[in-house]
């Protein structure tokens, strides 16, 4: 395993965590007892086999339903000098709830203290409010961290890029964990402003949100060739040292087979990644359209600027995806949660487009004319069953 520093935190990261998100029982709290024993084995196991190739950073939440318990079972059997812990909880109006919910959190893990605390999910301007404002759910964590509970403390994030920086500049936290990876690239300047603050910084599911990358189409892995889609990300990823840690979320103790085998191309990222990122940028280009692929993000309105909440940004995105390099079903599951993903995944798809007139919301973009059209057209490719948030399915 490689290690890299964590930001002004000191800790040794490994450049792969242990995300907590998938090899639990049930995404609602259950007692105890009703989960199956072969589900915890699969999770000590998991944990096990984390440990063993060097990834000794376990991240989860107590928005993830059974993990923190479950963790519980697991980790105070391991020297505690050995792992680095992280969980994380939703900043709350009223910050005795927070402190509540934080406790519980302690306490599901049994662990005398954690590396890391997250204030999960900052993605509008009023819940950096609830965590920031004086007596609110930061003044908390501090009390516990002065308790030698929490060693550092944190943030995690779906927001838009504004709030991400905002947040990042209050100075008050140590570390944020984040969506960005080649298909998603938009946080850089999130992460400029997180390495300006020496502050750790941790990916958040690269391979499932960042293109459903375990079942790329085809072309995809055309193009990634030689390398998996998979371990072309985790490098392009890595080959940035701004970049600490890439989230897996393993479901089972071979989930991070594939991934370590980027481990030893990590000197060669100079070498290895040229030829495939010109692939991806011609297939781009011969797809969409060199002007198209240059300028389609100026001037698009957020969706609380649009008529009926339609996310245009995300739709068009969504699109070029589609179009350049065939990626239906991680588009589809995407585009579906629209609607349905409150402030984690906000605005709406384009259902109602014929309901609402966008043409003063999208007069700033050089390619106002057509995007009504592809809105539709993405639309009809990409309606089908909702789609909810894991957290609530």
């Amino acid at each position: 395993m490689q290690y890299r520093r964590f930001g002004r935190t000191e800790l040794p990261m490994p450049v792969f965590s242990c995300g907590g998100m998938r090899y639990q029982h049930s995404w609602q709290d259950v007692a105890p007892a009703d989960i199956p024993r072969k589900n915890q084995e699969n999770l000590a196991a998991t944990i096990r086999r984390s440990l063993a190739v060097g990834i000794n950073h376990i991240e989860t939440a107590r928005g993830y339903g059974t993990s923190e318990i479950q963790l519980g079972r697991v980790l105070p059997q391991f020297p505690r000098e050995q792992l680095i812990v992280q969980t994380k909880v939703s900043p709350q109006a009223d910050a005795q709830a927070f402190r509540s919910t934080l406790q519980q959190s302690l306490q599901n893990l049994q662990l005398d203290y954690i590396d890391l605390l997250g204030i999960h999910g900052i993605n509008t301007p009023e819940l950096l409010d609830y965590a920031v404002r004086p007596g609110g759910c930061l003044d908390v964590a501090r009390q516990f961290q002065q308790a030698g509970r929490i060693r550092h403390i944190g943030f995690s994030t779906h927001g838009p890029t504004s709030v991400i920086v905002e947040t990042i500049n209050t100075g008050q936290f140590d570390y944020v964990n984040l969506h960005w990876y080649y298909f998603n690239q938009d946080n850089w300047p999130a992460i400029a402003a997180a390495t300006r603050q020496d502050m750790g910084v941790f990916i958040i599911s690269p391979t499932d949100k960042g293109g459903h990358l375990y079942s790329p189409p085809q072309k995809l892995v055309d193009l990634c060739a030689p390398l998996s889609p998979i371990l072309f990300n985790d490098l392009f990823c890595l080959s940035h040292p701004q970049v600490h840690t890439l989230s897996l979320g393993a479901a089972r103790p071979t989930d991070f087979d594939e991934h370590l085998q980027v481990l030893p191309l990590l000197d060669q990222a100079n070498t290895v990644l040229p030829p495939i990122l010109k692939r991806l940028e011609d297939a781009a280009i011969a797809a969409l359209g060199r002007e198209w692929v240059r300028t389609w993000k100026i001037g698009l309105p957020s969706p609380d600027q649009t008529p009926g909440q339609i996310n245009v940004p995300i739709i068009l995105w969504l699109h070029n995806l589609l179009e350049a390099f065939d990626m239906q079903e991680y588009a589809e599951a995407r585009y579906n949660l629209l609607g349905n993903g409150g402030h984690w995944f906000p605005g709406r798809p384009a259902d109602q487009l014929n309901e609402v007139d966008i043409r003063t919301a999208i007069a700033q973009s050089p390619h106002a004319d057509k995007i009504p059209a592809l809105l539709a057209a993405t639309h009809e490719r990409l309606k089908g069953k909702t789609v909810q948030r894991l957290s609530r399915s």
